[in-house]
């Protein structure tokens, strides 16, 4: 029986949304192959968290856990942070250095995708379209007649490194610009803002299953708010139709260039893209390499539709990650 350590939580406003997909993680893992524990990730403490909720405390140098009188080590992390310090790398670079397979991808392919104006930049040379992008970062002189012609309105506000739609702002006017940039920079210093794009929103899951790379159902994002925010993505504002009802040839382009970012990036693990498709083109948004995993994520409703149960999806990503 393999030791696996969840680890959940994390440093970001996402922490809450971590714990939730960890414990869909812990409670469908295969309890006849995997001894799973649940790892919490915080600031202020890593723990193993049992099911009577004791915590032990979880050694950095090495990742064990002083557990009923032994020392518990793990052979395998499955990743539920959505955020830092699980979703920019630095835990897949801690494990890499600790010989330790994990199941996301590796600490480059999280670092250069967690960073939405990196990621997009090294794809646009492949030929995957993206909005019309303006950078600021904490302490750049803000010119918003400057920004409107380079991005038009409305506009997006994001920050360049967060999760779950915190900080972004959809602007109309001028006057909404200034607002929406110190939103932003309450959740990172380097923002993002793009060219609004009027079409179709949809979310592409591509995994490696069974050691080939597999693009799932595609979903169509219908948001009751002005786009896909906090609300819409948790708070039941939104409809998620999987399949999309988009034409099969343009499923078919979709599909394609999701399959190709993830080849591109020599990805691992999950990946869960936002597209938006105007006059026929998916152009992209980001990329999730930590998507939620709880049973109403898209992700899994995605795999449902694929015929892939949660306990053979985590249960994949496991074995893959120990090979």
């Amino acid at each position: 029986m393999k030791n696996v350590a969840i680890i959940m939580g994390g440093y970001s406003s996402e922490y809450q949304i971590s714990l939730t997909s960890g414990n869909v993680v812990y409670s469908f893992l295969d309890k006849s192959k995997y001894n799973a524990y649940r790892i919490h990730i915080f600031r202020d403490k890593w723990v193993m968290v049992d099911d009577n909720n004791t915590e032990y405390s979880v050694n950095r140098h090495d990742f064990t856990v002083a557990y009923q009188g032994n020392t518990l080590s793990f052979d395998v992390v499955f990743n539920a942070i959505h955020g830092t310090p699980g979703e920019d790398g630095l835990m897949q670079a801690y494990f890499e250095l600790l010989g330790i397979p994990q199941t996301s991808c590796d600490y480059y392919q999280a670092a250069l995708t967690f960073n939405k104006r990196d990621l997009l930049s090294v794809l646009k040379p492949y030929g995957i379209k993206t909005a019309t992008s303006y950078y600021l970062n904490l302490g750049d002189t803000i010119d918003t007649a400057t920004i409107i012609k380079t991005v038009g309105l409305p506009c997006f506000v994001k920050p360049n490194k967060s999760g779950s739609s915190f900080g972004i702002s959809k602007v109309k006017t001028e006057a909404e610009l200034l607002p929406a940039i110190e939103n932003a920079y309450k959740e990172d210093n380097e923002i993002i803002i793009e060219s609004f794009l009027d079409g179709t929103e949809v979310s592409v899951g591509v995994i490696n299953y069974k050691g080939e790379i597999k693009v799932l159902p595609i979903t169509e994002i219908v948001s009751e708010n002005d786009f896909f925010d906090y609300e819409a993505k948790y708070l039941g504002k939104s409809q998620e139709i999987t399949p999309a009802r988009i034409a099969p040839e343009l499923t078919e382009k979709v599909n394609a260039v999701a399959k190709r970012a993830y080849e591109v990036l020599k990805m691992k693990g999950f990946s869960r893209s936002e597209f938006i498709i105007v006059n026929g083109e998916p152009h992209m948004l980001e990329m999730n390499t930590i998507p939620g995993l709880t049973t109403e994520s898209i992700l899994p409703q995605q795999a449902r539709e694929a015929g892939i149960s949660l306990p053979n999806l985590f249960d994949n990503a496991i074995t893959l990650a120990l090979k």
